[in-house]
Parts: C-alpha cells; structure tokens; sequence
C-alpha cells in the first residue's frame, strides 16, 4: 500500500476513535486482546497478542492512541488473559461462536455475497432456537465489517464446552456427517429438524428429476458412481411411488428396497447433495470448535473495508444493510487512482468507475482503499 493511501486511512480511522461511542465486551478483564496496526508492509497482518486491560476506560483510551486496522478480542475467558502462553493464561471458558464468512459460501459481486451471507445468517438463527431451544436474548448478531456475520451465543451452559462439544454442534448446524437411515423414519415430525429437511430434499430432488427430460434424467442418474443404466430406468419408472413412500411412511427400508437410492443419498457431490446443503446453515467449523478464538469487536473498524463491526438486534436483521448501516464515514469529495474498473454499491448509490483518476465520495475512497482497489491520487 502506498504510504499516502496508509495514510488517508489512518487519519479517518483516526477520526473515528475520536469521536465514536465504543462498546467493549463483558468481563473485559478476563480477555485476551490481538491488534493488527497501520504499520509498514500494511496490509500484511502481524498480529500484536496477548495483551489485557482492567477496564474500559483503559481500553477504549488505547485504541484511540494507537488506532488499529483491525481490534479483536478472545471469545474465551481467562485468569491472565495477558500471559504470553497458552498454557499461562488458564482458561475459564468460552463464549460459543459461529462465524458465516461469504467467501465460504459464494464468488460474486461484493453487495450478491453479503445479501447471500445474510440468509445462510438466519437460516443459523432458526437452528439455534427453534431446535436447540437457546433464547434468543443470549445471542448476539454482529455484521463482521467484511464478508459476513458472527453470532455469539452467550449462554453460560455452553461456556465449559470443550472443541469435541462444539464440534457435535457445529457438524448437525452444517449437515456433516448426516446417516441417511436414521433420517428416514415413520414417526409422525411435527418439530424441525434433519429427519424432515432431510426427507424434504429426498422428495424435492425426486420430483426434480420428473421435470427433466427421460434421457437427461438417467444421464445424471447414470453420473451417480454405482448406477448403471437400467438402474437409473427402474428408479425413473418407480419415482412416484418411492415419493409417495417417502411423504406417508418413510423407512430406512427403503434404501435397500429401491435400488440406487442408496447410492444417490450417499454421494459426496452432485445435485441431491447441493439441495441438501441448502437447507443447513454454512457457518465456519473451525471457528466454533476453536475455544480460544479471537473475535473482532463490535463498534471497531475493519481494516480490510473501513465499515463498522456491527452489532445487531434479531429483530432488524433482516432489514439491515451493510452498505448503509455499517458506513461511518462522510461524501466529501476524495480523488482516487483505481487500479482497475468497478462497480459498486453504498449508501443507496450505484458507482461505475473506470480504470484511472476519478473522485468518489469519502466513504468510497476508504472502502477502495482498504480493499486495494485504488489509492490516493
């Protein structure tokens, strides 16, 4: 990054933590602090760790001397959270943390992956409280200034959790590891759950393949490692009725009673398996079976976008927007050397900009700049 854009940058982030009210953590004292600063070879991440504070007072005094890129915090709890190992620190516990980051997820225009991010962020939601039964007061919804969402559940139940815990967690939220018999079962489901969105996908992928014409259907079916051609036919003939089973009585019998079905259910890829990955929520894994993660913290900035860590309230999730909610900085008029073409959205307005000069309001040139898109002309 060039210093005069490194520059641009820190000074409004330096006017940010002047002026805005910040909102630490609870136990500050027991958490670990990471920063990564505007220091030379920005944006290459070195990590400063390993560092506590007694209080907010003394925390929010500290970003506004040094005015980090980036400001994180442990998700875990600890007896000296600024001792220099691991081992040192002691753990207490953790907060439980799922991360939904949109590069997992998609490739595209920047404002399709955050809308994209967004419902795989409420598909989580729906899990979390509809089928583990976690209040919703205990979660905390916050936009992650970049890519996607953090949730943080911070019921103390789940505080002792250790990874293997969170692992089981992490794995039913994301759909790993799913047995197909134990999803087809005859019990009457009046709850959610995997056995009806598994037995939902199973269906709709059938009736999918009623809708595509008899030679590409055994072609797709005949793709399947295990079916051959005269399977894929008895399975095309037998469709309706396998449905049929499927809506009123599902059993695992049926895997062995149909030939094929089996072998489609258990794919590692192809299109049943893309619909039912669908219907989990595709957060990080590693994050949440990670007990001593370091999260950013809301109200900071985020280095790589210049929007605010956000925090959000379950009921104006589904109204916020990043592009508008998460800006925080002004329309003055700032001239930017664009390394490329682009197209971007913020704040209710469209920019096409062309490779070259060009001025863009203040809010543009900081979200360009952080993301190396352009630099101070």
């Amino acid at each position: 990054m060039k210093p005069a854009t490194l520059e641009f940058i820190r000074q409004r982030f330096t006017e940010y933590y002047k002026k805005t009210v910040l909102i630490a953590p609870s136990s500050i004292e027991q958490r670990e602090w990471g920063f990564v600063l505007f220091s030379p070879g920005y944006p290459e991440i070195h990590m400063h760790r390993h560092i506590g504070f007694s209080s907010r007072d003394e925390l929010f005094e500290y970003l506004k001397n040094l005015v980090p890129a980036h400001v994180y915090y442990s998700s875990a709890y600890y007896e000296q959270p600024d001792a220099p190992t691991m081992k040192d620190k002691r753990w207490l516990g953790a907060d439980l943390i799922f991360d939904l980051d949109a590069d997992h997820i998609m490739r595209g225009p920047y404002d399709i992956m955050l809308a994209r991010v967004k419902e795989e962020t409420e598909k989580l939601l729906a899990i979390l409280t509809g089928e583990f039964g976690i209040d919703l007061k205990t979660i905390d919804i916050v936009f992650s200034g970049g890519r996607g969402y953090h949730i943080h559940v911070k019921d103390i139940a789940f505080r002792s959790w250790g990874s293997a815990e969170r692992r089981e967690l992490i794995d039913y939220v994301c759909g790993i590891g799913i047995d197909p018999a134990a999803m087809l079962v005859k019990t009457a489901l009046s709850h959610p759950g995997w056995q009806v969105r598994y037995r939902d996908t199973l269906i709709d992928y059938l009736q999918w393949l009623g809708t595509v014409p008899k030679k590409d259907a055994i072609t797709h079916l005949s793709a399947i490692p295990g079916i051959g051609k005269i399977t894929a036919e008895d399975l095309l003939e037998q469709r309706e009725v396998i449905v049929a089973e499927l809506t009123h009585s599902p059993t695992a019998t049926l895997l062995r009673k149909y030939r094929g079905l089996a072998l489609i259910v258990s794919a590692e890829e192809g299109e049943f398996k893309k619909r039912l990955l669908e219907r989990a929520a595709l957060a990080d894994e590693p994050v949440t079976t990670d007990t001593k993660r370091l999260i950013r913290m809301p109200t900071s900035l985020h280095g790589g976008s210049g929007m605010r860590v956000q925090q959000i309230e379950a009921r104006n999730l589904a109204a916020f927007d990043p592009l508008t909610d998460a800006v925080v900085f002004g329309t003055r008029d700032v001239r930017v050397d664009m390394r490329a073409p682009v197209t971007m959205s913020m704040l209710g307005s469209t920019y096409q900009l062309a490779k070259g000069i060009t001025t863009v309001p203040e809010m543009a040139a900081v979200f360009l700049c952080c993301r190396g898109m352009a630099d101070i002309a």
